[in-house]
């Protein structure tokens, strides 16, 4: 484990801060995989997703003193939401670089928190180069969306809640964008049983992080098209990728069809309405592009941040 990945302090400064997201189980779910499903419901995470953990982590990490000149970032939704909302709850200012197509409904939201939002095309401007030119402006602290230990760390708190509550798991099945949800998520659950399989889930036309662990380097790739905006990421970062090659036994691909699918069975039989980047963990179970292994299986539902009328149209087909 990376020593400056403080699973530790994570836990504690996020105690009573976050909300524990129950854990989902289905008979029906359980016959159909042939396994003991444990689906970790982090769509009804404070914010809708589990990026609240991360943001709110490093944010409290940075000295008070320092804190308070405000914090920026740059995020498609779920990542800006967090941070508003964290930066609203330390009473500070908070930037967010967000592109123009990132669904209005998170867009709304991020500047519900009272934050700033700074818009940006992703597919001909780099977002990182814009937010750095705004710190050395402002003197603000960044709080990237995956790429930073504290960040990873604070999503370690959702597999560790995981365990709590439903004993050791045989596999872990995660969605992958930048890497820190399955970073935090394979640091925490090795922790707990060192033989535990940790399987990353990237949408086909998104699969950086798989192209990576194969190369043994970190590739980039153009802007993804897929339904799951959250897990449109070009690359995985410095410090995720490095916890990925040590715990993470594959990445999959699932389709955006597949994706469709595991949203509609979400909604059918359990009533849950989740986003496409958090439906593509549960997708790749359900398609059989990840064998269960062992008897018990974890499934983080990473987000549901979705407009009714965006659901209302991707349900539309099914």
């Amino acid at each position: 484990m990376s020593s400056d990945i403080d699973l530790e302090a994570a836990s504690a400064r996020l105690a009573g801060v976050v909300r524990r997201t129950p854990v989902l189980r289905s008979r029906l779910l359980d016959e159909r995989v042939g396994a003991e499903v444990h689906l970790k419901a982090e769509h009804l995470q404070r914010t809708g997703a589990f990026k609240f953990r991360g943001a709110f982590n490093a944010i409290a990490a940075i000295p008070a003193s320092v804190r308070q000149q405000g914090v920026i970032s740059y995020s498609s939704g779920n990542h800006a939401q967090a941070v508003a909302r964290a930066a609203q709850l330390f009473e500070i200012p908070a930037t967010i670089v967000m592109p123009t197509d990132a669904p209005q409904s998170k867009r709304d939201a991020t500047e519900s928190y009272g934050a700033e939002v700074i818009s940006y095309d992703r597919y001909t401007q780099n977002r990182e180069d814009i937010a750095a030119e705004i710190v050395q402006e402002r003197n603000l602290n960044l709080v990237p969306p995956f790429d930073h230990p504290d960040v990873i760390a604070g999503q370690s708190t959702c597999v560790q809640e995981l365990f709590e509550e439903s004993g050791p798991l045989d596999q872990l099945i995660v969605s992958v964008g930048g890497g820190g949800l399955i970073s935090g998520s394979a640091l925490a659950a090795h922790q707990q049983n060192p033989n535990c399989q940790i399987v990353g889930v990237e949408p086909e036309l998104g699969n950086d992080v798989q192209l990576s662990l194969k190369a043994g380097r970190i590739i980039k790739i153009e802007v993804p098209d897929t339904i799951a905006d959250g897990q449109q990421t070009t690359s995985p970062g410095v410090h995720t990728f490095t916890v990925i090659q040590q715990h993470v036994e594959e990445i999959v691909t699932v389709t955006d069809s597949q994706i469709l699918d595991a949203m509609d069975y979400l909604f059918r039989y359990q009533r849950q309405i989740v986003e496409p980047s958090g439906a593509s963990s549960l997708a790749a179970l359900l398609s059989g592009e990840v064998k269960p292994a062992g008897d018990r299986i974890g499934v983080i539902l990473s987000g549901g941040n979705i407009s009714p009328e965006r659901f209302i149209e991707l349900m539309a087909d099914r």
